[in-house]
């Protein structure tokens, strides 16, 4: 019973929480990713973009970053950004952006929300690699002016939820491969460590989520092009320390995922630590069933606060 009323009792705070923080924190301004033209881009005119009651983006031709700074009493130097899922086409910028960026402000860790472009060959000459530019950018921005944010440079933590798992999960395996001109942009892509929900994380067909890898390789992509973006087959030593959540009855992205990319970083002695929960399903964001995955964000804190991210 006292473990019952204690689970109560640390999720009832863990809403107030969240309540205060949408008050008292919030969105203090938008960055360009890009000061000139966005690499690959092309010009399309009809191409617009559309936001649905600011939970919902698609078409996104102007990347940017949505800057979350953590409260100065207490801030701690972290910084995550966060790539919101949607099968890429589309990215739930409310309960996978919003949201989160203020749960992560209640912990003292400096958010970003990436908006940045999904795959279409209507606005990009290789869509495969659109969204890794945006990637990569956004974590150089950030770590070249983390001076300016109160942030330390080597507490630079990646974050993805569903195919922004995907992406996250790509920066943290490719951020040595070139994918734009960064002869002025020199500084490290390597996130420090990432933070994986439900993620997509490999384009194998007998794994993947099928809408994803089309959105993002096409209809038939090579087999190179599938080995190269199935993140758990470009692991090494160098990819980052990561903490991963999933529902063994998750109908839309299989346990898989992130059960064979938990097991390549172990294979790499990576440190990682993986929460695979019976319920829960897909897209739930922080969630709030009640559930056994409802408790994913109180281990991530903990988790956090074991490797010195947060106080």
């Amino acid at each position: 019973m006292k473990g019952i009323l204690k689970t109560k009792g640390i999720r009832t705070a863990l809403l107030i929480m969240l309540m205060v923080a949408g008050k008292t924190f919030g969105q203090r301004k938008t960055i360009n990713l890009w000061d000139k033209k966005v690499p690959g881009a092309i010009a399309n005119a009809d191409y617009k973009e559309t936001n649905s009651d600011d939970s919902w983006m698609q078409r996104v031709t102007n990347p940017r970053l949505d800057v979350y700074p953590a409260p100065a009493e207490k801030a701690t130097g972290t910084a995550v950004i966060i790539c919101p899922g949607g099968g890429y086409s589309g990215m739930a910028i409310g309960h996978e952006g919003k949201q989160v960026a203020q749960w992560l402000n209640s912990l003292g860790i400096t958010a970003f929300v990436l908006k940045y472009r999904l795959p279409d060959a209507a606005i990009m000459t290789d869509k495969s690699i659109g969204p890794m530019q945006d990637g990569q950018r956004a974590i150089r921005l950030v770590r070249s002016r983390a001076k300016e944010w109160g942030i330390d440079p080597k507490k630079i933590g990646i974050m993805g939820f569903s195919a922004g798992g995907h992406l996250a999960s790509t920066l943290s395996t490719h951020f040595n491969t070139k994918v734009y001109d960064e002869s002025a942009d020199a500084t490290s892509a390597r996130p420090d460590f990432s933070l994986l929900i439900y993620p997509v994380i490999s384009m194998r067909e007998e794994i993947t989520h099928m809408g994803s890898r089309i959105n993002l390789l096409g209809e038939k992509p090579s087999a190179e092009q599938v080995n190269n973006f199935s993140n758990e087959l470009q692991v090494n030593s160098e990819t980052p320390t990561a903490f991963l959540v999933h529902s063994m009855d998750d109908g839309a992205v299989p346990v898989e995922n992130s059960i064979q990319y938990a097991l390549a970083l172990k294979k790499n002695k990576i440190p990682c630590e993986l929460l695979i929960y019976e319920k829960g399903g897909h897209g739930y964001g922080l969630g709030k069933s009640g559930s056994t995955e409802s408790d994913w964000s109180l281990a991530c804190g903990r988790w956090l606060k074991a490797k010195g991210l947060i106080n």
